[in-house]
């Protein structure tokens, strides 16, 4: 088996395009996962201090498969990089400086042919995140269920976000967040050895089956 594991910051691995593959399931986060990660994040953030200069905080890999536009299929971790692109819009909504909301913008989508391509591209999901990202009303009836809950994940950012980061510290934590919380890339080159690693990281005892 082939494959290359690389530690990536959010805003090395968050520039890249991700397409999912069609097989995978839909995006299920729920609330409480939303405050176990901002918890966390919050927790570690301000122990930094106390902190090696380059101490980071990890989260779960992601594998990923090139492909051959220049994007990258997005084998395991959609759930995670689609939460964590909510946490970054959240925050792009929040900041007041334009050259830091510009580098978060960067982050979350790149403009095509005059319109915003986000670089966790899925079609459907197109129409939510840009009314997130520019802050329009967005009418979530009979959409998918993962769009449902895109939104109410987003909703659930903007409620439980510690109030400890707001105002002044709110610029700090998002260049902390960009550069200091970092995944493990795991990149594989064929089908086969894509899917031997998402098996292996999401067997429980049962066993997949190819489909």
């Amino acid at each position: 088996m082939s494959a290359t594991l690389e530690l990536r910051s959010i805003d090395q691995l968050m520039a890249m395009r991700f397409v999912i593959p069609s097989y995978q399931r839909g995006y299920r986060w729920t609330r409480r996962q939303v405050v176990d990660l901002l918890d966390d994040l919050y927790g570690f953030q301000q122990q930094a201090e106390e902190m090696p200069k380059d101490a980071f905080y990890c989260l779960q890999p992601v594998v990923v498969r090139p492909v051959q536009d220049g994007s990258w299929e997005l084998i395991d971790g959609q759930q995670r990089l689609t939460s964590l692109t909510l946490l970054l819009i959240y925050l792009h909504r929040q900041l007041k400086d334009d050259q830091q909301k510009g580098q978060l913008a960067d982050l979350i989508f790149s403009m095509k042919f005059g319109k915003r391509s986000f670089n966790l591209d899925v079609a459907e999901r197109t129409p939510c995140m840009d009314a997130l990202f520019t802050g329009k009303a967005f009418d979530d009836h009979g959409q998918s269920e993962s769009v449902v809950n895109i939104v109410n994940r987003f909703q659930d950012i903007e409620e439980l976000f510690p109030n400890g980061l707001q105002e002044g510290a709110l610029p700090f934590f998002a260049d902390w967040l960009i550069e200091n919380v970092h995944l493990v890339e795991i990149t594989a080159y064929s089908d086969a050895d894509a899917y031997t690693i998402f098996e292996t990281m999401n067997d429980r005892g049962l066993s997949l089956t190819p489909t």
